[in-house]
């Protein structure tokens, strides 16, 4: 596998990779609960923290896919050139509320890495979970800039909603 290969597909992994993960873990969790009658502490905070991550950094794979839910009635009404330049404040707008969730998380972090707290069954530092936010709009900020290029360069077609060769 190349790295390019890796990275154009980071998230799509990454997304495999941790809901097999948690379902291992809520399935040992479910074992040990009713086979053996003795729960994990931890089993439960851990998905909680997984599912996180999960949901974060499959909003990022989202954009990549065009999979977020958009409402196309009035976008559907728009047609050639104001279209594209619909698609572009779109775009736009999503990049910077991303990067202030980026910015905003960021700070959130420092605030909990200065308070120290820990998460109650596992007692690892909540910076850990929290991180999640900013590492997930960053990562969509990173596609969302791919896809500004892709409209610009003409390789996406807002009214199609295809891509096509450049």
């Amino acid at each position: 596998m190349t790295i390019k290969k890796f990275l154009d597909n980071f998230e799509e992994y990454f997304c495999v990779w941790t809901l097999i993960f948690m379902t291992i873990i809520v399935f040992l969790q479910v074992i040990m609960r009713y086979v053996f009658a003795n729960s994990l502490s931890w089993s439960e905070e851990l998905a909680r923290f997984i599912f996180l991550w999960l949901s974060w950094i499959g909003a990022s794979y989202a954009v990549k896919t065009r999979d977020h839910f958009r409402v196309e009635m009035f976008a559907d009404m728009i047609k050639g050139k104001k279209r594209v330049l619909f698609e572009y404040f779109v775009l736009i707008v999503w990049f910077v509320f991303s990067l202030l969730l980026v910015w905003y998380g960021t700070k959130l972090l420092i605030f909990l890495n200065a308070t120290g707290q820990v998460s109650a069954a596992m007692d690892i530092p909540m910076t850990w979970p929290y991180a999640a936010v900013p590492a997930g709009c960053l990562l969509m900020c990173a596609r969302l800039v791919i896809e500004i290029y892709k409209l610009h360069k003409g390789i996406y077609n807002p009214a199609t909603k295809k891509e096509e060769k450049a």
